[in-house]
């Protein structure tokens, strides 16, 4: 089987799949067999993972979760901006709203097989982004709908690009900016192009990783007990790796001379709030009834 990911081999995502990968040849003895593709190797970014796996022309894939918004909306859940603010009540959410990701994937003929989180999403820049002032106009790549909403409210200029056309669009003036993890832009070496990143707390998006229901079913059930259960597993580990990952990456940032501002004044933290106010009354209109049962079960501290 053939597993696509956007993003490089040393990214906190493809090194949770290669963990993946090795559950499943250690549970099975080595009778599934799964290549995985980084870098976008195979020819598919985010944006075509969804119908690429429901095809068949890939069997499982590592997908930007707010790259799936236009099948459905709850695909924007966990980068509504500043919803959480820990690495523990993302978790939260996610479990609380699995079930209804879980009913996507089915109606598709796919199955989701665990979640992949980000580090919290900031601000990479050339100059700092502290302030209301330094966001105006500001050519700034965003990564879904909410962050374009959200960002062009506060007085940015915007432009939604997919990871593999970032790096290009900021070495030929394209961009001035980027909303993304600390993780993301050491991965791409950012360094290169920004002198500043702004921990603003933005989201802790997720990757999903997703397979084509006919490629599981034609395993045998032990095989697909493997699978689950290396599913398993690999959540457990990919949210524990994304607790350990900030210092490591803010330590990064610093041995290449990037200046981090973390945390961001307390004034322009409010001035994106209040940008991002209209965005998740927005995605709950459109997410209806689900929308409601996720947001009351999250803000009473429920979990399934």
């Amino acid at each position: 089987m053939d597993f696509s990911n956007e993003y490089n081999a040393n990214s906190i995502h493809a090194q949770g799949d290669a963990y993946f990968i090795e559950q499943v040849r250690e549970l099975t003895d080595g009778e599934v067999d799964i290549t995985l593709h980084t870098g976008g190797a195979l020819g598919f970014k985010s944006g075509d993972h969804f119908y690429a796996v429901a095809d068949n022309a890939i069997q499982i894939a590592d997908t930007l979760s707010g790259t799936m918004s236009g099948i459905d909306p709850i695909f924007l859940l966990s980068s509504l901006p500043f919803l959480v603010d820990s690495v523990d009540q993302a978790h939260q959410l996610y479990e609380i709203a699995r079930p209804h990701y879980d009913a996507v994937f089915e109606d598709n003929d796919q199955i989701l097989l665990y979640a992949s989180p980000w580090p919290a999403s900031g601000i990479w820049s050339q100059d700092a982004v502290t302030s209301s002032e330094s966001l105006e106009q500001l050519k700034i790549r965003t990564f879904d709908r909410s962050g374009t909403e959200t960002l062009r409210n506060a007085g940015a200029s915007p432009v939604s690009l997919s990871w593999a056309d970032v790096v290009p669009q900021l070495a030929t003036g394209g961009i001035e900016a980027v909303l993304t993890s600390a993780e993301a832009g050491a991965n791409g070496s950012f360094w290169e192009h920004q002198d500043h990143f702004s921990g603003i707390q933005y989201a802790i998006p997720l990757n999903m990783v997703h397979m084509n229901r006919d490629a599981f079913d034609a395993l045998s059930p032990a095989q697909q007990d493997a699978i689950r259960e290396a599913a398993l597993r690999t959540d457990e580990h990919n949210w524990q790796a994304v607790r350990e990952r900030t210092q490591t990456n803010y330590a990064t940032l610093e041995e290449h001379g990037i200046t981090i501002h973390d945390p961001v004044p307390a004034d322009f933290q409010q001035v994106l709030a209040d940008a991002a106010a209209p965005v998740i009354s927005g995605w709950q209109e459109a997410i209806g009834e689900r929308g409601k049962t996720i947001f009351d079960s999250f803000h009473n501290g429920n979990t399934p």
